[in-house]
């Protein structure tokens, strides 16, 4: 189960001139931003990487108004641990859990969740957040990252499973994303 406190959200490649090819782009962009917004509620860190932009372009709008604040990580290397700082701001962060969303599932993601998990973390993708240019891609990507022991989650069961009790505090707020 996932611990809040230990957990970061890393945000890859949502970016304007790749998200438009992506299968079902509107909804990992929806998704996207409701992990965002969980995030923000629940106060877990949030690490953001975006794909030689000078190229590929800015992060898509519909998610920067929920990275206020947070300072995107330049990368070329197509694992987030190749970007400069990135490595050292997760290790700052003393996570033990990296949640992924973004693109492409069978090329970023998957080279972050594989570098993630060799650093000792364990690693959530969060497969109605994530996706590729094709549906088989994404596919094969999600079944070598579990087979290799990332957890495969959905956005919705991801929210209920930080909550843990529809006591939270942030349960009324948070549940409302869903819906």
């Amino acid at each position: 189960m996932l611990n809040a406190e230990r957990t970061c959200l890393v945000l890859i490649d949502v970016q304007e001139k790749l998200a438009p090819l992506m299968v079902d782009a509107e909804s990992m962009v929806k998704n996207c931003g409701i992990l965002l917004q969980i995030a923000r509620g629940l106060n877990l860190p949030i690490l953001w990487c975006q794909q030689v932009p000078q190229a590929i372009g800015a992060t898509v709008e519909p998610l920067r108004p929920y990275l206020e604040g947070v300072e995107p990580m330049d990368k070329s290397s197509f694992s987030c641990c190749g970007a400069a700082g990135f490595g050292e701001r997760l290790d700052a962060l003393k996570v033990e859990t990296a949640i992924l969303c973004g693109i492409e599932t069978h090329v970023c993601v998957f080279q972050t969740a594989m570098e993630l998990m060799q650093k000792g973390l364990y690693v959530h993708v969060i497969a109605d957040a994530v996706s590729s240019r094709t549906a088989a891609n994404k596919q094969i990507g999600l079944n070598r990252m579990a087979a290799a022991g990332a957890v495969i989650s959905s956005t919705e069961m991801l929210l209920f499973e930080l909550l843990r009790t529809a006591k939270h505090e942030q349960f009324r707020t948070l549940s409302k994303l869903i819906r």
